[in-house]
């Protein structure tokens, strides 16, 4: 999967061939990738794999999900001078975004680190870049959350609106999805979540509800429903995020992990 996502993103960049390969001369180089920035890295697998299939050596110099700074050399390459550049822009865009994310992850996982909250992402993805955002979440030191609609049956409010009776349609989801499958249900009130955990669910999520209601409702979880998860999730940013973690829930999401994250500023130098 990550050698047919990296190919196609070198051909989104030739098109219909590079230019410079009609021109140019293709002689043995050496390449650099340099930080110009701060961060955590992440896309080393991807820069690794599209290498691999351009016969290009790389040798990465720091891991993902390891600090890197201004000045670090990241990775050295060596190769035809055609595929290096050929290659270059691809190779820094999958580095960049996915270092990006991990760096606005982590950043997360930093203000939360003494707790026991598990950090997680959402759905919010570019189309076709879900695993690849995804993974970078990882390497910032978060956990991811559904990878798709198919890992886990999640009723939001639009779903609920759907169905006549919760109960009945809990019961029936038991006999027929896998016996391995978890149900998570959104709640937006104290009364409904309580509900729903009568109702017998897996987990809940705690959506855009105020910090004292979320504390209430693992009270009341604590004291009669102790195996499910309680998960919080709606407008959480770096500046509350504590408040939430002191509500003792299991898990705290957010989609801005991946969508306002800002890509890390690296270049690539031939020697």
């Amino acid at each position: 999967m990550i050698k047919k996502f990296v190919k196609q993103a070198l051909q989104e960049d030739i098109g219909r061939g590079d230019l410079f390969y009609l021109v140019g001369n293709n002689e043995k180089a050496i390449a650099k990738i340099v930080s110009k920035d701060s961060g955590i890295l992440a896309g080393k697998v991807y820069a690794k794999a599209l290498c691999r299939i351009e016969n290009i050596d790389i040798k990465f110099h720091i891991k993902d999900g390891t600090s890197i700074k201004n000045g670090d050399i990241i990775a050295t390459l060596k190769g035809k001078s055609k595929k290096l550049l050929m290659c270059e822009r691809t190779i820094l865009n999958l580095l960049q975004h996915a270092s990006g994310i991990a760096t606005n992850t982590n950043s997360y996982v930093s203000i939360i680190e003494n707790s026991s909250v598990k950090l997680l992402d959402t759905r919010k993805t570019r189309p076709h870049l879900r695993i690849f955002e995804k993974y970078a979440v990882r390497c910032g030191g978060g956990n991811n959350h559904r990878m798709g609609l198919d890992d886990c049956l999640m009723l939001k409010d639009t779903h609920i609106k759907t169905i006549d009776n919760l109960e009945k349609f809990l019961q029936n989801a038991r006999d027929k999805l896998p016996y391995t499958t978890k149900i998570e249900i959104e709640c937006e009130d104290i009364e409904f979540a309580k509900y729903v955990m009568r109702c017998g669910v897996d987990m809940i999520m705690c959506d855009n509800m105020e910090i004292d209601d979320i504390a209430k409702v693992v009270e009341f979880k604590n004291e009669n429903f102790s195996h499910i998860l309680v998960e919080a999730s709606g407008n959480i940013t770096k500046e509350n995020i504590k408040n939430y973690v002191a509500t003792k829930v299991d898990a705290i999401s957010s989609g801005s992990l991946i969508h306002h994250a800002t890509w890390l500023d690296l270049s690539m130098k031939i020697q």
